[in-house]
């Protein structure tokens, strides 16, 4: 039987390394997607050690080049993906990403956009699975408006723009859904972790987090990851609050707001960096299927 293969992105910390750590086993080819090879140098030993294959790739999700490069040297040698774990992600930060977009939504939401459709040939090779992790802050936002994604963020906190990225998660998650029935697609909430996410805060609140919001550890954060990751294909909901399905923020479900929000990040994402080459394939009347390496790369 061939190694089921696994891309992880933001698995050299918190529950992704948790996770990474409780799916290694010897017929697990974990792949971590992450900015620092050295930070994530540890987790990769600890994965061999279980006895796992296992390897690093670079990713910055604030900077779209990078999500499509790490798409691309992935498929230089995998041309099947399995699973699909977005999971890097920040919170509290203020800013810009490199393409200009506001700090949360560029990362949170935009560049794992690109990584997935980036992605989408070694998917659908597979006919396998995304887990978009999302937050239950998501069910904060009460309108959904792309006006201010391309501004610095406005928030002291940076969580009111956090709560949108979030919302963003589960929108491209119905609309992944809809367009792409071949490859099985689900959004989850960890849970509050006490885990590097929340680095950025802002002193005080950074340290007043913990006991306000009743964080959780990283193990027990990765669980419901794998819930998802393992739920049957037939019972697989659109969004799981910790251990069980729950139904989303009603925004969420709104297949308007989904088509905005894809229709967005697609132009972005080809005014950064381009059509990709598997849109070109597709748009030539190429067939999506067979070997993700000749769709992508070719």
């Amino acid at each position: 039987m061939a190694a089921r293969t696994i891309l992880i992105t933001g698995a050299n910390t918190g529950i992704g390394a948790a996770c990474a750590r409780a799916l290694a086993g010897p017929d697990v080819h974990l792949v971590l997607a992450c900015r620092s090879e050295d930070k994530t140098a540890p987790v990769l030993a600890e994965l061999r050690a279980r006895g796992a294959k296992a390897c690093f790739l670079s990713l910055d999700l604030a900077d779209l080049t990078s999500a499509r490069a790490c798409a691309r040297a992935f498929v230089e040698e995998h041309p099947r993906l399995d699973l699909l774990i977005n999971n890097a992600g920040l919170a509290g930060s203020r800013g810009k990403t490199k393409d200009g977009f506001e700090l949360a939504f560029g990362t949170n939401h935009l560049g794992h956009h690109e990584l997935t459709l980036s992605l989408l040939p070694a998917l659908e090779a597979a006919r396998g699975r995304v887990v978009n992790v999302s937050s239950g802050n998501h069910y904060f936002p009460k309108r959904f408006e792309l006006d201010g994604v391309r501004e610095a963020t406005r928030s002291t906190t940076g969580l009111a723009e956090y709560s949108f990225s979030k919302l963003c998660n589960v929108l491209f998650t119905a609309e992944l859904r809809r367009r792409h029935p071949s490859v099985e697609a689900t959004s989850v909430h960890p849970g509050r972790i006490a885990s590097d996410i929340w680095r950025r805060v802002p002193w005080p609140f950074r340290a007043w987090l913990p006991t306000l919001l009743a964080m959780k550890t990283v193990d027990e954060g990765a669980r419901p990851l794998l819930v998802a990751s393992e739920t049957p294909a037939q019972e697989l909901p659109l969004y799981f609050h910790g251990l069980r399905p729950r139904g989303a923020n009603p925004l969420a479900l709104r297949e308007d707001h989904a088509k905005a929000l894809w229709d967005f990040s697609e132009a972005a994402c080809l005014e950064a960096l381009g059509p990709r080459v598997a849109d070109k394939a597709r748009t030539n009347g190429a067939s999506t299927h067979g070997t993700a390496r000749g769709a992508l790369l070719s």
